[in-house]
């Protein structure tokens, strides 16, 4: 059973940068997307950021001009690189590949804490 595993997860002061990593443990066919999702403490998971398998990309209005989304569906591989990092973007952080037969590889989640 392919396993989708974050990586990159830690603890930041304000304004510090994180870069969180996916990888498939073996390669998923037939990707439409892959992306970034987070989940803070008692709230519900939302999206952060968005892949196709084109290359385009697409951004929560939060994370426009901070986070930069990256990835390689040949590769099974998606990235994000999180900048000027807020205490409210602490949450647990959690990536998805879909595929085009609508199959959901979710991660387990790796946690991003930005406190000073």
């Amino acid at each position: 059973q392919v396993q989708v595993v974050e990586s990159g997860g830690g603890s930041v002061q304000p304004g510090g940068s994180l870069r969180l990593s996916c990888v498939a443990s073996e390669r998923i066919f037939n990707i439409q997307s892959m992306g970034w999702h987070r989940q803070a403490l008692g709230k519900q998971r939302e999206r952060v950021a968005g892949i196709s398998d084109v290359g385009i990309t697409n951004y929560q209005d939060f994370a426009k001009g901070r986070f930069t989304i990256s990835g390689d569906s040949t590769k099974s591989t998606v990235d994000l690189q999180m900048n000027n990092l807020k205490p409210e973007d602490t949450a647990v952080y959690y990536c998805l590949i879909v595929t085009t037969e609508g199959k959901n590889y979710w991660g387990q989640g790796t946690q991003v804490t930005v406190s000073s």
